[in-house]
């Protein structure tokens, strides 16, 4: 290449880069070489507080027996289409507000990540100012730094007689990380399936079903889910939410495996199909937590 061609495209590209800054979009380094959201994104897609609604339920579970396992992404960083690295993990209003409403519900809940390893929490998008997230992560602060292993409960824990009633896994880009093809994942929701204990997840979060897939045999083959849509990914890069591209696009990954996607916007919508309840987005987290507590509680009282 001419030497003041390239001189020229290296000068264009730094006054592009100056400008994003100077508006807010240029998405913001982290210690680690990755990037989080800029400014900006923040401002678009986060919130100091979140819809949680109390979670007050008149019939709570009281039994003191029935569990949900949540299983959280160790992983931190994903590599984007033009090589860039995005800070991200587990969503902590998708992981929390959920949570929130098992609990309330009366449910223990059991954390693991693949290997044991501390769970990775966005906490760029935690909301500050909300007491009963602030509180939750408190009380589970032990388990997020000190996880189960979710290779021990594929190995030790799919019994007939398991107090397990539900299998819950946050949203996230970071859901995307490694959960997608773990086969002890993809071991969990099978057993799961098979003895119809509801798998909850939202966002991202559907792509951790890829796991469950054996040889041509895929158990969710045909149903319906609520999913962070492809064509908002592509957007967001605009604003700086991401440094770039996603490396795939999940909606249509899932939807060649006969998953139907009943959502077109990242908005609140929560569907129930089977043993398979989604949401669609961080806007579905409050909603979701209740349909799924409300769900369980059926099958328990």
């Amino acid at each position: 290449m001419d030497a003041n061609l390239c001189k020229r495209n290296t000068t264009k590209q730094n006054e592009t880069i100056m400008l994003k800054k100077l508006l807010g979009i240029a998405p913001t380094p982290t210690e680690d070489g990755a990037f989080m959201p800029s400014r900006v994104a923040l401002k678009l897609a986060t919130s100091a507080k979140t819809d949680y609604d109390g979670g007050a339920y008149p019939n709570p579970y009281t039994g003191g027996k029935a569990r949900v396992l949540v299983i959280l992404t160790e992983d931190r960083n994903m590599t984007m289409a033009n090589g860039k690295r995005f800070s991200t993990g587990n969503h902590p209003v998708e992981m929390a507000l959920p949570m929130l409403h098992l609990q309330a519900a009366g449910f223990e809940l059991d954390i693991v990540t693949p290997t044991g390893a501390p769970a990775a929490i966005e906490m760029w998008a935690m909301p500050k100012d909300d007491a009963a997230v602030t509180k939750l992560f408190n009380d589970y602060a032990d388990a997020i730094k000190k996880p189960g292993s979710l290779a021990d409960f594929a190995a030790y824990s799919l019994r007939d007689d398991t107090p397990y009633v539900g299998v819950f896994i946050p949203g996230g880009h970071g859901a995307m990380l490694g959960l997608p093809e773990n086969k002890d994942l993809g071991k969990v929701l099978r057993w799961a399936h098979g003895k119809d204990i509801p798998t909850i997840t939202l966002c991202h979060g559907p792509g951790t079903l890829l796991s469950a897939r054996d040889g041509e045999n895929f158990i969710f083959d045909g149903y319906k889910i609520a999913l962070f849509p492809d064509s908002v990914d592509k957007q967001t890069p605009m604003v700086g939410y991401l440094p770039g591209h996603m490396p795939y696009e999940l909606g249509e990954k899932l939807k060649k495996l006969g998953l139907s996607i009943v959502n077109k916007k990242a908005d609140n919508t929560c569907h129930a199909d089977r043993n398979l309840i989604t949401g669609a987005s961080p806007m579905a987290s409050n909603n979701l937590g209740r349909l799924a507590a409300e769900t369980l509680l059926k099958t328990v009282l």
